[in-house]
């Protein structure tokens, strides 16, 4: 099992652990379906998606994800931070308004840096706030609260039902950046707003293709058709940057073919991820996050997380201490990624490891 969980350079193959952090990257049919369509297309169209930079594959990905987050339409780009980087400049104006949360990924503060509009962020989670921000910008054109669904180093989620309420109170749209969510959250994998059944409540929804969904390459935004027509036309990630290798388009699509017909993986991901949780809860350490596959155990010392994560690569778990400036300062931590594709036994094999080490260094009894 290899657990890959920080900013740290990796060893060399020969003395990686076997656990593996890929989930669906080496699934047989996706592997078969990027041969396929390298053989089929090539390795790339040279060119941007309008001039002749689409193909048939490319606009069937493009529907495929737009009918499993029940959305009109979709559009995809090179990278997640794409999407963010080109949506809202093009979508609002000195007229409108946008609300950020304090802790949302570095693509959406790049993104909304972009935007001329009048910009306000508030306290992580902080729903009250988020009320008292949208009540005194009431009249303004557009308004729109943009939030991760999943934080990515504390593993929680955005409180989705208040923050449907409040759009809906004052007339707001809702933009959930979803990386690591989707394929991941919910009974099917639809993410966060499957998770609180809330689905259809999300007016956007940004994510990636290089995390759950293959692992390789690849974003996208989903959601009116009239927005995706939009940023057909004004994004400027989509429109100069060349079009998403054939190659990287069907595998994507093939793991939507495997998530639409069946929820065994994700199943299994939920499963896994209660057992490991509850056996590291149990041996007394502590732990972030809202029983997401994201677990952060936390150790506080920067040093200490470094050490840890040394003495874990020798027992054949390969993990990384997270410090500041990743996180804040008194906040290190080792982040652990659960896999569908881990067994049992890795999991057992990574849950002694942190045991051992943790008893030997005193941070359980």
């Amino acid at each position: 099992m290899q657990v890959i969980l920080g900013n740290k350079r990796a060893p060399p193959l020969s003395t990686r652990a076997p656990f593996s952090l890929r989930k669906l990257p080496a699934h047989p049919e996706v592997i078969e379906a990027g041969r396929a369509a390298l053989t089929k297309y090539g390795a790339g169209l040279s060119s941007v998606r309008f001039i002749c930079g689409t193909q048939d594959i490319h606009k069937e990905l493009e529907g495929k994800i737009s009918q499993f987050h029940g959305h009109e339409d979709t559009v995809l780009y090179a990278s997640c931070f794409d999407a963010n980087a080109g949506l809202f400049e093009a979508l609002l104006t000195e007229e409108d308004a946008l609300f950020s949360d304090q802790l949302n990924h570095a693509s959406i503060i790049d993104g909304v840096r972009l935007a001329k509009t009048n910009k306000h962020r508030y306290t992580h989670r902080n729903m009250s706030e988020l009320e008292q921000l949208l009540k005194e910008n009431q009249n303004r054109r557009l308004k729109i609260i943009v939030s991760d669904g999943v934080f990515s180093m504390d593993g929680n989620l955005a409180p989705l039902r208040d923050m449907c309420r409040l759009a809906s109170d004052y007339g707001a749209l809702v933009f959930l950046d979803e990386c690591h969510a989707t394929g991941i959250l919910g009974a099917t994998g639809r993410g966060t707003e499957e998770r609180a059944r809330l689905t259809g409540k999300v007016d956007i929804i940004n994510s990636t293709l290089g995390k759950a969904l293959g692992g390789a390459a690849g974003g996208y935004t989903t959601g009116p058709r009239e927005l995706i027509d939009l940023l057909r036309q004004r994004s400027r990630p989509y429109l100069f940057s060349n079009s998403l290798p054939p190659a990287v388009v069907a595998m994507a699509s093939k793991v939507f073919d495997l998530l639409m017909n069946g929820s065994e993986l994700v199943d299994k991901l939920h499963t896994s991820t209660r057992y490991f949780r509850s056996a590291l809860k149990g041996a007394g350490f502590t732990l972030r996050g809202d029983d997401h596959p994201i677990v952060p155990v936390m150790l506080g010392d920067a040093r200490l997380a470094a050490e840890f994560a040394d003495e874990m690569l020798e027992r054949g778990i390969y993990v990384i201490g997270f410090s500041y400036p990743v996180v804040p300062k008194g906040e290190a931590r080792i982040r652990v990624q659960i896999s569908a594709v881990h067994s049992h036994t890795d999991l057992d094999q990574c849950i002694s490891a942190f045991i051992d080490i943790g008893r030997k260094r005193g941070i359980i009894p």
